[in-house]
């Protein structure tokens, strides 16, 4: 069955970036004594590989290459790529293989997504019941991980290795996805092709860019210091804990559908950026003692935080492109949220982390309060300003769904 098939893909894809990425902080902060700017940044490998790599792939896939193969090639180097950093102690060294890895890595989200929704009738309906065994896959990481107590050291990214070579066989194995465009030769302007630039002069595409880009400098702080600063202030299990957030996330992804109906696009964007403002709040002043209520609270808002607006912004960017450049435009967003936006992000959290950091003879620690702040304050204002200015321009039409209801979009 091709759904199964493609839950498999998912399940696989986030087991990989999920295996490393949530505990490399720590490996690199409390083993090797990194600062916080090198964590910082080799956190940001992804959105390196985020702009740099998508469009290519892209174009590939849209012209060249059967999208499972590419799939299966990139994994099959990632893997290489990975088992040799793992064996790195060094900032350069081992910053220099990340960073060709999510050059790698990063292209197979999109391409993934874009293999989905090639195989559906309508991903609005149908993607977050697939998509949601990629959240199980990387609960499964966290509590592998979190269980066997690796989370300070190299074994992370050598599972991730593994599973990365694993997923390229598997790759070879999904539902054929040929190019949709004629080949042609190379040109530049094929990487960022006109028809997906041609989505900007839609005002409502081009405010919900802007908000995408913005929103992920904020969200860097969670994705590279939370593990960090949970094992810091004591929290124990910190890895497995923090699959409570892919948990909720399972949850809401399934009820994507029914939230389209009654919030329609632009207010379930809203509510996922009014919840990681929240989580910042319940982090800054939550505890690992009588206030780690907080820091559970924080950890299962990232369901909203994660559907409700990624997810979300993946179908409406579907929805907007036409069939033969969604898989450019899937990478254009790939671009704007976990490039662009999470590479200022990882900059500007690693520094803000440095500037509150206090070096005693027991170690370095950090004033999490006032960087959880930084990152709620950061969070707000995006809100806010999206707030005042989206309006999504087919609020007077309705779309269809497959069980013949429709849902029309709130202004």
């Amino acid at each position: 069955m091709i759904k199964t098939r493609l839950a498999g893909m998912m399940f696989l894809q986030y087991f990989i970036w999920g295996a490393w990425y949530v505990t490399i902080g720590t490996w690199l902060g409390k083993t090797l004594h990194f600062s916080g700017t090198e964590i910082g940044v080799v956190a940001g490998t992804t959105a390196v590989g985020a702009i740099v790599s998508p469009f290519l792939a892209g174009w590939i896939a849209d012209r060249f290459f059967a999208t499972q193969k590419l799939l299966a090639l990139l994994h099959a180097i990632g893997a290489m790529l990975l088992w040799g950093a793992a064996s790195r102690s060094s900032f350069s060294p081992l910053y220099s293989l990340l960073l060709l890895y999510a050059c790698c890595y990063m292209p197979t989200l999109s391409l993934t997504n874009s293999l989905a929704f090639r195989q559906m009738k309508d991903p609005g309906q149908e993607f977050g019941p697939i998509r949601v065994l990629g959240t199980i896959g990387w609960i499964a990481a966290g509590l592998v991980i979190g269980s066997l107590r690796l989370e300070d050291t190299a074994h992370p990214i050598h599972i991730a290795a593994a599973s990365s070579l694993l997923m390229a066989l598997y790759s070879l194995t999904l539902p054929n996805t040929p190019p949709l465009l004629t080949a042609t030769r190379f040109r530049l302007g094929d990487l960022l092709p006109s028809e997906a630039l041609g989505l900007f002069r839609d005002r409502s595409f081009t405010i919900f860019a802007a908000a995408s880009f913005l929103i992920c400098i904020p969200l860097q702080f969670y994705y590279a210091f939370t593990n960090l600063f949970l094992n810091e202030i004591g929290v124990h299990n910190a890895a497995g804990k923090m699959t409570g957030g892919q948990m909720s996330e399972l949850f809401c992804m399934l009820l994507i559908p029914w939230f389209f109906r009654r919030l329609g696009v632009k207010y379930m964007l809203i509510s996922g950026m009014l919840a990681w403002t929240f989580r910042y709040l319940l982090f800054a002043f939550g505890n690992s003692g009588g206030h780690m209520w907080m820091l559970w609270i924080g950890i299962i808002l990232h369901g909203i935080c994660y559907d409700f607006f990624f997810v979300t912004g993946q179908i409406y960017v579907d929805r907007k492109a036409p069939a033969a450049i969604r898989g450019a435009a899937q990478g254009m967003i790939t671009l704007i949220t976990y490039g662009a936006g999470m590479l200022l992000g990882s900059w500007l959290s690693g520094n803000v982390v440095d500037h509150y950091a206090q070096s005693s003879t027991a170690g370095t620690s950090h004033l999490w309060t006032s960087i959880w702040l930084v990152s709620a304050a950061c969070s707000s204002i995006v809100l806010f300003l999206f707030f005042l200015s989206f309006s999504d321009k087919e609020s007077s039409n309705a779309v269809s769904l497959p069980d013949g209801s429709a849902v029309s979009e709130m202004p």
